[in-house]
């Protein structure tokens, strides 16, 4: 008893070590930890040698605040401290030049992964292509939009130089044509992607008579998903994925699958996982392309189709057939 009673109120976790009470910390939002270091003088500065830190608006009464925020804590950070990891949260309007000096800081730091949502009136999102970021090895972006229509999505730059690249999930964003028959090509230069997610994302042409090609080149992509808005076909998907192993799709399938110049350069009999997600929305689409995918996509060791989807297009089959 009496030692128990000599243990009681002894600060325990402060005698842990620096790289496990690091740990602890990144687990928690970066507000959180700044709060943490009011206990002791032990605690004071800890926060600043985070090396994953977590930042979302949510937690501050309005944006100024939490720009505010940001840039102190960007600013007060250990400077020889690496940052591994970056979620970055704000779906109210972000100022367009907080956004540019936040990325210029975590390129600069070595940043290995990066998860950003963010509100901006940006044409171009601020990735610089003059520099090549070795470290980077996975990146989601999505950019929160009111309307969802071209003029009003920022443009993803299409020669990024990200050579470790394994991981990229892009939302809300536009593809820039930039050949004269109309092919936008923004993934061939990531030689390890290994994942590919496009949420709801958009091309646009200035030639508006030539036909819109996205074209996904990769040889080391492995797993790809793509979601489209229900109403949406202003483009065609051309691949080049010769090592594809799973596919999902959410959409309605508007087009035979098919490769560059309707060339196959994707060994479907390579894919052994198929999910794929028919809309809410009810949009005519020809029951037979379903049927096309599912003949190109027969060696598949697994498939996942909701009964929505295949009640739809046998609705849509069994019409057609009494016409």
């Amino acid at each position: 008893m009496k030692t128990r009673r000599r243990n009681y109120g002894k600060d325990r976790i402060s005698i842990l070590p620096d790289c496990l009470l690091l740990q602890i910390l990144s687990n928690l939002e970066v507000n959180q930890a700044v709060e943490l270091s009011i206990l002791s003088t032990r605690w004071k500065n800890l926060w600043k040698h985070i090396s994953v830190l977590s930042l979302h608006y949510r937690n501050f009464e309005s944006v100024e605040t939490f720009a505010t925020f940001v840039s102190q804590v960007f600013s007060s950070r250990n400077v020889n401290t690496s940052l591994q990891a970056l979620t970055f949260e704000c779906q109210r309007y972000c100022d367009p030049d907080l956004l540019e000096r936040i990325l210029k800081y975590l390129f600069s730091h070595n940043i290995q992964r990066l998860d950003m949502t963010v509100t901006c009136s940006l044409k171009h999102f601020p990735l610089c292509t003059n520099f090549s970021y070795h470290t980077l090895t996975s990146l989601k972006l999505t950019s929160c939009q009111e309307y969802y229509r071209p003029s009003f999505l920022p443009v993803f730059p299409n020669s990024l130089q990200f050579p470790a690249l394994t991981y990229l999930s892009l939302g809300y964003f536009t593809f820039r044509c930039t050949t004269d028959d109309g092919y936008a090509d923004p993934f061939s230069v990531f030689q390890s992607l290994n994942t590919l997610i496009i949420h709801y994302c958009q091309l646009y042409n200035e030639k508006t008579s030539a036909e819109n090609n996205l074209f996904i080149s990769s040889v080391s992509l492995v797993h790809l998903t793509i979601a489209l808005q229900a109403d949406y076909k202003c483009y065609k998907l051309k691949l080049s994925t010769p090592n594809l192993c799973s596919f999902d799709f959410v959409g309605h399938p508007f087009q035979n699958l098919c490769g560059h110049n309707n060339i196959s350069n994707t060994n479907f009999s390579n894919i052994k996982h198929v999910k794929i997600e028919l809309p809410i929305l009810k949009v005519t689409c020809s029951p037979t392309i379903l049927f096309n995918w599912l003949v190109e996509l027969a060696l598949m060791e697994s498939l996942t189709i909701s009964s929505k989807t295949l009640e739809t297009y046998l609705e849509e089959y069994i019409e057609g057939f009494n016409q």
